[in-house]
C-alpha cells in the first residue's frame, strides 16, 4: 500500500508539472507533507522611492530546519512587469511550493490575501503608465514627499486592512484549512505568458533570510523577528520591520524536517500551454483529459503491430530461392549426351 501512495503521489506531482505555466526559466517544485503556518500580521514599510515594487512575505522551505519566513520587502522593478507572489497548495496530501514570477499581468498566486495590494485575485497596489509606476495609496505605504506617481482607489475585498497591516492570515491553497480558490480566466492567460525569473536581489534576500534562525517558525512560533524590510536584503535595524503578532496559533510538527520533505520534480516546460488550468485544485481537468487522449493513442499504435508481419513476408520469399537450387538437376542431362560425342 505504501509504494501505491507513493506511485500516486508522484504522478500527482508530474500531472502538476505539465500543468504549470510556460516560464522562461527552470523551477523546482518542493513538496512538503506538512502545511506552513499562518501569514504573521505585520506593517508594510514604506516605498523606498519611485520604481520600487512591493514583494510580499512568505514561508519558505528549508530541508534541516523546516519552514522559515522570508520577509516581505521592496525591489526595482522591471520596467513594465508585475510580480504574481508564489505560493503553496495542497495535493493529495503533500503541500507543493509553486514559486513566484515577473510578467506582464498578474496571475493566480492560491488566492492567498497577502495584503498590500494582493487580496487573494490581482493586484491592486499600482499600475504601470509608461514607464512609471504609479501607486495606490489605499492599500500601500508611500510617501507623496517620496513618490509622486500616487493615486487613490478603494479595494473592497473579504480580507481587512487595519492601520496598512493585513489580518487575514491563511498561508496555503486547498486541502484543510486552506483558500479554497481556483484561477480566474485572466489569470490562466497570464499564466501562459512570458515570464521572468526573480531578480537576484530577491533569490539573495531569501538565501539571507535562511540564514537567520530567528526566521524559523520553530523558533518564532509563527511570529518572525523581522517581518519585512525597506529594500531587498537590508536586514538592519533601520529597515526591518518586526511582525505585530503570528496569523494564528502555532503548531509544532509532528514530525522532523527531513521526514517531512517529500518528493522534488523539475517544473518542465509544457509543450502546449494553451487550455492548462493553474494551481492545485483544478487538477480534474488535466486527469481527464489524458486518458481521453492516450486511448486514441493507442488504437492508432495498435494497427502498427499487425503491419509488422509484412517483413516476415519477405522473409518467406527463400521458397522462391529453392528452385533455384533445383538447377543442379538440369547439368546432368548436359552429361548425358557426351556419351553421344563419343559416335
Amino acid at each position: 500500500m505504501k509504494m501505491n501512495r507513493t506511485a500516486v503521489r508522484w504522478l500527482a506531482l508530474a500531472v502538476l508539472v505539465i500543468c504549470l505555466p510556460a516560464a522562461s526559466f527552470a523551477q523546482l517544485l518542493i513538496s512538503v507533507r506538512i502545511g506552513p503556518p499562518a501569514l504573521p500580521v505585520y506593517a508594510q514599510p514604506m516605498c523606498p522611492g519611485p520604481g520600487y515594487f512591493w514583494t510580499p512575505g512568505y514561508w519558505a522551505w528549508n530541508d534541516d530546519a523546516g519552514y522559515y519566513w522570508v520577509p516581505g520587502t521592496w525591489v526595482v522593478a522591471p520596467v513594465g512587469l508585475l510580480w504574481t507572489p508564489g505560493y503553496w497548495g495542497w495535493n493529495n496530501g503533500l503541500y507543493v511550493w509553486n514559486g513566484g514570477y515577473w510578467g506582464p499581468h498578474i496571475g493566480f498566486y492560491g488566492g492567498i490575501n497577502y495584503g498590500y495590494g494582493y487580496g487573494g485575485v490581482g493586484f491592486a497596489g499600482g499600475e504601470w503608465r509608461g514607464g512609471g509606476f504609479y501607486y495606490n495609496r489605499s492599500v500601500t505605504n508611500v510617501s507623496s514627499t517620496n513618490v509622486t506617481n500616487v493615486y487613490n482607489t478603494t479595494v473592497v475585498n473579504n480580507n481587512t486592512t487595519v492601520n496598512n497591516t493585513t489580518v487575514n492570515n491563511t498561508s496555503y491553497n486547498g486541502g484543510t484549512g486552506g483558500v479554497q480558490s481556483k484561477p480566474t480566466a485572466q489569470e490562466q492567460v497570464a499564466a501562459n505568458e512570458q515570464h521572468t525569473a526573480p531578480l537576484a536581489a530577491q533569490t539573495q534576500h531569501e538565501t539571507m533570510a535562511s540564514q537567520n534562525r530567528e526566521n524559523f517558525a520553530s523558533v518564532n512560533q509563527g511570529k518572525p523577528a523581522i517581518a519585512a524590510t525597506s529594500k531587498a536584503g537590508d536586514f538592519s535595524s533601520r529597515s526591518a520591520v518586526p511582525a505585530r503578532a503570528a496569523g494564528g496559533e502555532y503548531h509544532a510538527p509532528a514530525m522532523s524536517p527531513k521526514e517531512a520533505r517529500g518528493p522534488s520534480v523539475p517544473a518542465a516546460k509544457p509543450a502546449s500551454s494553451a487550455t492548462s488550468n493553474q494551481g492545485y485544485r483544478p487538477f480534474n481537468a488535466p486527469n481527464s483529459n489524458a486518458p481521453a487522449s492516450q486511448p486514441n493513442n493507442k488504437p492508432a499504435a495498435a494497427p502498427a503491430t499487425p503491419a509488422r508481419p509484412a517483413p516476415q513476408a519477405q522473409k518467406s520469399s527463400p521458397p522462391p530461392a529453392q528452385p533455384k537450387k533445383s538447377n543442379p538437376p538440369p547439368p546432368p542431362p548436359k552429361n548425358k549426351p557426351n556419351p553421344h560425342q563419343f559416335r
